[in-house]
């Protein structure tokens, strides 16, 4: 109820990027816990401004030092993984990386844009924060015992790599993004989900849970972008918005039965939304709107394809050095 309200309120109230709003809504709806009160999300608001803020500095560092400034936003994604990996703050560790992202590749068009990206981050939160206090009262969330707290004995070494195979997921898509924004954006976004569920996923399940949920997230934006035709307007948006963000809830928070797990089908509503927000904005434009959408979901699909490359290669490395530092301990002296 909250993503579909947060999405059409992002386009009734004609927000820079409307279709970040209801990915927000997912960040910060997905857990079961009350809507922060008026104090912590004035606090959320201001650290996330002061953050994207102090990313345009990157902007003139990428016109007259593109190479200082890419390692800069490598640092950047590597900072916004460990956060995610180590400190367990998914959520401000994937608007830090998102928002890296968009400030700089805005910055690099423009200086306004980027302020535009800033606002829209902003408003867009705002936004959602207010529409999970319209939900809130009518579906409080059930009480939750406390999780148990992570083991503070595994190794720095396997959180190091997920956070370095989550930025190597992301900066390919980075560089293509630089080279044409408009067209590469949504690439970006879809390459930073990947990048946060390779935190999540082992190798074994990495290819069903990228590639699938990507397949699967394109099957769904074509039939929600079918349906919408049949009357296009803001209510149908909604209204369709809010019987797809249902089904995919209901299998988030396990009401329906499914083989794959919560992350498969968070992923899912991720690449729906996206892939969405990027047809009404080809369709907005003039530009052929299918044309697009078989690029991306192929682009979609390489990353897909990247991501679960990486994740391999990576935790081949590991597992090798993590056997090699075993035998050496194990050695007599």
């Amino acid at each position: 109820m909250v993503t579909a309200l947060s999405l059409a309120s992002a386009y009734a109230f004609k927000l820079q990027l409307p279709y970040l709003v209801p990915m927000f809504a997912i960040l910060l709806t997905i857990n079961p816990v009350a809507p922060p009160g008026l104090g912590k999300s004035v606090v959320l608001l201001v650290a996330i401004a002061a953050t994207l803020t102090s990313g345009m500095v990157l902007i003139p560092w990428l016109e007259f030092y593109p190479f200082a400034a890419i390692l800069m936003v490598a640092l950047g994604m590597y900072a916004s993984f460990y956060l995610s990996v180590v400190r367990g703050k998914h959520i401000v560790g994937h608007f830090l990386a998102t928002g890296i992202a968009l400030v700089s590749i805005a910055g690099s068009v423009s200086s306004m844009l980027a302020t535009l990206v800033i606002e829209t981050f902003v408003v867009g939160i705002a936004v959602v924060i207010l529409c999970q206090w319209l939900v809130y009262p009518f579906f409080p969330e059930d009480p939750v015992s406390p999780s148990s707290e992570k083991d503070v004995k595994e190794l720095d070494l396997l959180s190091n790599w997920k956070a370095l195979r989550g930025t190597l997921i992301v900066m390919p898509s980075y560089f293509m993004v630089l080279i044409n924004p408009g067209l590469y954006l949504p690439l970006v976004l879809k390459s930073i989900a990947l990048g946060q569920q390779s935190t999540l996923v082992d190798v074994k399940s990495a290819g069903r849970e990228m590639l699938g949920a990507t397949i699967l997230g394109g099957g769904f934006a074509v039939l929600f972008w079918w349906l919408l035709g049949l009357a296009v307007n803001l209510w149908m948006f909604f209204l369709w918005a809010l019987l797809f963000f249902t089904y995919f809830g209901s299998k988030i928070y396990g009401i329906s039965k499914s083989r794959f797990p919560a992350s498969f089908w968070q992923s899912v509503t991720s690449n729906l939304i996206i892939l969405l927000g990027a047809a009404v904005m080809d369709s907005e434009n003039g530009n052929d709107v299918y044309q697009a959408f078989v690029t991306r979901i192929s682009l979609f699909i390489v990353v897909a394809l990247y991501a679960w490359f990486a994740v391999y290669i990576l935790d081949f490395f590991y597992g090798n050095n993590n056997a090699n530092k075993k035998r050496m301990e194990s050695a007599p002296c």
